[in-house]
């Protein structure tokens, strides 16, 4: 894994891309990549790479040019099919110079052009840059698992794997918040690419290439989830008996590619719960004979899985790590949290996961697989459920007993939504009548989170009407979307907003980059994507059990207590970590009314009743959801303001770089281009 970024000038007559500028990006993403450094630069183009060395460590540095020294690339990613993809080229007459998938991505984009990126199996955001037809094509993986940024400035365009390389590269560039990108935070918890939250940046969706030539720009899809519109028809019985072989050898490829496709040991997340624990016992084989494991703990019962971490690290016979996390480490790690995420949260479960990656890092492991994306893929969300509940009421509105299935939704909850049937009903029953459109069984959660905005100023609120970013999102759905079952609708919803936009950026990339750890997605696989989706629902969601062929699949690999408890998703505390004594001095000056009033985002006084409120509750700790959410967006978003806007990035003070290839100075590139 590693940092891109890269400055094109835009307009005939200005000067190169500034080599310091270019250094200023690389130094800013060195968390990404503390490894190797490199530099690429012409009069149009600029490239720079911070590498994170995982695949090839001898050669495999970055820019890295083709043999005609025509063709630059800089990459932040892995292709896990490499060494299948460089057979097939090599037969068709490529020539080799290194053992990186880098090398094999280059011929590859050469070879077949935007057709390349429909073969690999990886995950990846790039740059490519041809110095000859002065164009340049930015690629990004196919759920958005590595992410890209780009603006224009002053005629440059600039581009990188994080916004605060961007800032760092010229300090003219405007520094400011978008509030429709806030808004659309505070309603689906990220902003929907291409918009980001900060104005002027747009973030490159998943699943597209573009081109930039002669000044326009080219914008191409070359990946979308799709879901078949029929189930297979035959015995049930034999179909999930099959499916569940297939999900079996689809993962257990998956694990093994991400497993064996490095060069450094790779270790693994256990949770405790059933995906994370079914990706660790899929890759214990390949691990030879020390496997590192990895587990979060809390102080606070409510959230902790102790006893079924053990259970499985027991099984594994893993070298097992451990990490207590409590409510004064959430609020202690909150403001290195929101610099590196880059954008507000309403939750602070992204805090332990960044602590975690500290304990990875630390013991000397520089990749992790994770469990990451199997709810959105095998159905495995209480989301999902309590659509399908809501669907089966809405069927016979009147019924006494259908509103009765909510009473299997959100077990874990010390304050479930359905405690109380009367308001639970009242809540849950809206909207029945149109329980058959795009985005009903979403609405609930973001007509919650949408309501926090009424917090924002009143400039800011008139402007922010979340119905009109849920109609703009429902908008842009594909128009074979009418023809899904209505759990496919809700699961590709779910892909293209939470997942993308949230838990692999907040929760994954940033926090695992933080402290230059890679995490690998089995799950996220190209070809157990294709095959989840391909299942019918029942064998998704087999009544209300979720993920039911992915329990079927794991046995003889997961304890029967892990893959038959009820599922408890990962939460850690939220307002309860910053009101507990003792305060921490951040919070209370970003919660003061004259610093709400100076940002300007917020209504300083409804901003500090919230606070108030949140304060006068903490000896109980009951704090209703729509507080939890609150108190946190409101905090970090003064956070964001405060590091991203307020002050420029941090650029740490970098020595090694190993690539330097400049053909401004009209002379052949320098010996310290290692490919020269």
């Amino acid at each position: 894994m590693c940092g891109i970024a890269g400055i094109v000038r835009l307009r005939d007559g200005s000067a190169p891309p500034d080599v310091a500028a270019l250094r200023r990006m690389a130094s800013s993403l060195s968390h990404r990549g503390p490894d190797e450094f490199g530099l690429y630069r012409d009069h149009q183009t600029g490239l720079a790479h911070a590498r994170l060395s995982i695949i090839d460590l001898a050669s495999g540095q970055q820019p890295m040019g083709n043999i005609a020294r025509s063709s630059w690339l800089v990459f932040n990613g892995e292709i896990f099919n490499y060494l299948e993809l460089r057979e097939e080229l090599r037969f068709r007459g490529c020539v080799f110079r290194t053992q990186s998938d880098t090398e094999v991505l280059l011929n590859a984009i050469e070879t077949w052009g935007e057709d390349a990126f429909e073969r690999m199996n990886g995950q990846w955001a790039l740059a490519l840059w041809n110095r000859q037809t002065q164009r340049l094509l930015l690629a990004r993986d196919r759920v958005g698992v590595r992410p890209l940024f780009l603006a224009e400035h002053e005629g440059f365009l600039y581009f990188a794997s994080e916004v605060k390389a961007i800032f760092a590269a010229d300090p003219s560039f405007p520094r400011a918040l978008d509030p429709a990108g806030l808004a659309q935070t505070f309603t689906f918890w990220a902003s929907l690419a291409p918009r980001s939250v900060f104005r002027g940046v747009e973030e490159m969706p998943p699943g597209q290439v573009w081109t930039l030539e002669r000044g326009a720009w080219r914008k191409h899809r070359y990946f979308d989830l799709a879901f078949s519109s029929a189930s297979p028809a035959g015995d049930d019985d034999a179909t999930l008996e099959q499916a569940t072989w297939q999900v079996r050898q689809t993962l257990s490829r998956a694990t093994e590619l991400r497993m064996l496709r490095a060069d450094v040991p790779v270790g693994s997340y256990l949770s405790g719960g059933l995906d994370s624990s079914l990706v660790a016992a899929l890759g214990r084989k390949y691990a030879g004979e020390r496997f590192h494991t990895f587990s979060l703990r809390f102080e606070d019962a409510e959230y902790d899985e102790t006893e079924f971490q053990r259970l499985m690290v027991e099984q594994l016979g893993s070298e097992h790590h451990e990490v207590v996390v409590s409510r004064h480490d959430i609020a202690r790690f909150f403001p290195e949290v929101v610099y590196h995420a880059e954008r507000p949260l309403l939750r602070t479960a992204p805090v332990p996961l960044f602590v975690l990656s500290g304990l990875v890092r630390a013991c000397g492991i520089k990749v992790v697989l994770t469990g990451e994306g199997a709810d959105e893929m095998f159905a495995g969300y209480d989301l999902f459920r309590e659509g399908k509940a809501r669907r089966f009421w809405a069927r016979f509105p009147e019924s006494k007993l259908r509103p009765r299935l909510l009473d299997k939704l959100y077990p874990y909850l010390a304050r479930s939504p359905v405690a109380q049937r009367g308001i639970a009903q009242a809540f849950f029953g809206r909207d029945l009548d149109k329980a058959f459109t795009p985005g009903f069984a979403h609405g609930t959660r973001w007509r919650t989170s949408g309501a926090l905005l009424r917090l924002f100023s009143g400039d800011l609120r008139k402007q922010c009407d979340p119905a009109k970013y849920v109609d703009e999102f429902l908008a842009t759905l594909p128009s074979h979307f009418g023809t899904w079952s209505s759990l496919a609708q809700d699961q590709y919803i779910e892909v293209r907003t939470l997942l993308s936009g949230y838990l692999l950026s907040s929760q994954g990339d940033r926090m695992l980059m933080a402290h230059s750890v890679e995490g690998r997605f089995p799950f996220l696989d190209k070809d157990v994507m294709a095959l989840a989706t391909a299942l019918p629902d029942r064998h998704r969601l087999r009544l209300m059990d979720e993920k039911h062929v992915l329990k079927r699949a794991s046995v003889g690999f997961v304890p029967d207590r892990i893959r038959n408890r009820s599922k408890q998703p990962y939460r850690a505390p939220d307002a309860l970590s910053f009101v507990a004594s003792p305060v921490q001095d951040y919070v209370e000056e970003l919660m003061e009314e004259k610093k709400l009033a100076e940002v300007g985002i917020f209504d300083p006084k409804a901003a500090s009743l919230l606070w108030k409120k949140c304060r006068e509750r903490q000896a109980n700790g009951q704090f209703s959801n729509s507080d939890n959410m609150a108190l946190v967006g409101v905090l970090s978003t003064q956070l964001l303001h405060h590091s991203m806007v307020e002050q420029r990035p941090r650029c740490p003070d970098v020595q090694f770089f190993r690539t330097e290839v400049d053909f401004c100075e009209d002379k052949e590139p320098s010996e310290s281009d290692p490919h020269a």
